[in-house]
């Protein structure tokens, strides 16, 4: 009987980590994503139930006072966090996951310290690297979220001297690393470890520009379960450990992702800002194109729309901002009781954070055969009577294919141009997070429709349902 809880805790976090798999795998497709976040929750559940079972518990009433707080937060965060600050919250959810492993690690460094016993070197050097991942991600997390919430500037923070620091600080981690596995009793050693990794996560995230905020989201998730994993080693919990290395797996192979889709490696997005580079003119070689665009109204927008034999749909940040995905799928719905064939394009990097347009479209019930792939919906492009952009930029940007002296050249877009008619729903003129302006906009396929993604397209909606 003595041994039955042990076995029956250890088999219970065999069958969480599975349903952790199956969760992973589901949710890499939009029309499976729900029931594998579902499995996901069912896995943790368990975890939490055979922890809370382990006999190494100490007060049940602290654990119960922080699962009420915790989940009253949590609610309340579920319902008033609009999806246009959904990745400020994963940003913040990612650091909170970074501080709780850093505070794990300074807990059972106390404790080891306090018994006056000799700190065993796996154990010191675990709650280093626990020490360094979670604070990291903890205050490099609380940046991103100051850049996406706009409470402070999304450009590139860059000061003189700043790599330099930043490498003189990781060397004085790894002196003070090595002090402390020599003297794992030094306090004034840890504390200081500790405040650099604080300081290492700002200096991390200050010259990341809003542009590559998706491909450091992802990267911030993968370290804050990299620290999970680290504080698992720690409290020697077998659960948190395979958990931790999920996410931080997961959160690596996504960046790559993001990484390709922006045609930019890891160190590129990390050390070089967008709004560094040189921004081209509109053309190429010796010879500028005029800048000139073409208008229309919601009225002959819609007829283009109504008679057309084929539309592609790319939506963009400025429809998540609108929260006009409620009306663009009406829009959809009424053209194809028109005959309309209907489909949406999604760029991998389009809105903040990876997967944005997908979740965007899907709570307005948009059905996800509709929905394409990059890769999957360019070479129809050519095919196609009109393409409707709604509030993206960088992602539709020609310039990527040819303009050399670009800082977007190279990145796969949405090639929209290729369309028989290009309409672009649009607030202003103004450029997108990578400050580039956007050649499409002038082109003569091209017709530009000012306003609020919302209201544009309602008023699209009208004059549809009166071509009927």
């Amino acid at each position: 009987m003595n041994d039955f809880l042990p076995s029956s805790i250890q088999i219970s976090y065999l069958i969480a980590a599975s349903l952790f798999i199956f969760g992973l795998k589901q949710m890499s497709s939009p029309a499976t994503a729900r029931r594998g976040n579902l499995l996901g929750a069912i896995g943790m559940l368990i975890a939490i139930i055979a922890t809370l079972l382990d006999r190494s518990i100490v007060s049940y009433e602290l654990i119960i006072l922080g699962t009420v707080v915790g989940a009253a937060l949590g609610a309340v965060m579920a319902y008033k966090v609009e999806m246009t600050a959904m990745p400020q919250m994963v940003g913040l959810l990612n650091g909170l996951g970074g501080g709780a492993s850093t505070l794990v690690a300074v807990a059972e460094f106390w404790r080891l310290r306090s018994a006056g016993e000799a700190i065993a070197l796996d154990s010191i050097i675990t709650i280093i690297l626990s020490v360094l991942i979670g604070g990291v991600t903890l205050t490099g997390s609380a940046i991103a979220f100051a850049k996406l919430q706009e409470l402070i500037t999304g450009a590139p923070i860059i000061f003189p001297f700043q790599r330099g620091v930043s490498i003189g600080l990781l060397i004085g981690f790894l002196v003070g690393s090595a002090y402390l596995i020599l003297d794992p009793q030094n306090l004034t050693a840890f504390l200081a470890m500790v405040a650099i990794s604080l300081i290492l996560g700002v200096l991390f995230t200050n010259p990341i520009g809003g542009a590559d905020m998706p491909v450091a989201i992802s990267l911030l998730n993968s370290f804050s379960g990299l620290a999970a994993s680290a504080a698992g080693f720690v409290l020697m919990n077998n659960m948190l450990i395979i958990a931790g290395a999920l996410v931080g797996a997961s959160g690596i192979i996504l960046t790559e992702i993001m990484c390709k889709a922006m045609n930019r490696s890891l160190t590129n997005v990390l050390f070089t800002a967008f709004s560094k580079a040189k921004t081209a003119s509109i053309g190429s070689g010796d010879s500028v194109t005029p800048k000139v665009t073409h208008s229309v109204d919601a009225e002959e927008a819609a007829m283009m729309l109504g008679y057309a034999r084929s539309v592609v749909i790319v939506p963009g940040y400025g429809m998540a901002v609108a929260q006009a995905q409620h009306a663009v799928r009406e829009l959809a719905d009424q053209l194809e009781r028109l005959g309309v064939d209907v489909k949406y394009a999604i760029h991998p990097v389009a809105g903040r954070m990876p997967g944005h347009m997908n979740v965007l479209l899907a709570e307005a019930n948009v059905p996800y055969t509709q929905l394409y792939d990059m890769d999957d919906i360019n070479p129809e492009f050519d095919h196609t009577d009109v393409a409707l952009v709604i509030g993206a930029n960088d992602v539709v940007n020609p310039a990527a294919r040819h303009d050399t002296n670009s800082p977007i050249y190279g990145m796969p877009i949405l090639e929209v141009d290729k369309a028989h008619h290009t309409i672009v729903i649009k607030r202003s003129m103004n450029a997108g997070f990578s400050g580039v302006d956007n050649e499409l906009f002038y082109k003569d396929k091209t017709l530009m429709l000012f306003g609020s993604a919302k209201d544009v397209v309602t008023q699209l909606v009208s004059s549809v349902k009166e071509l009927t």
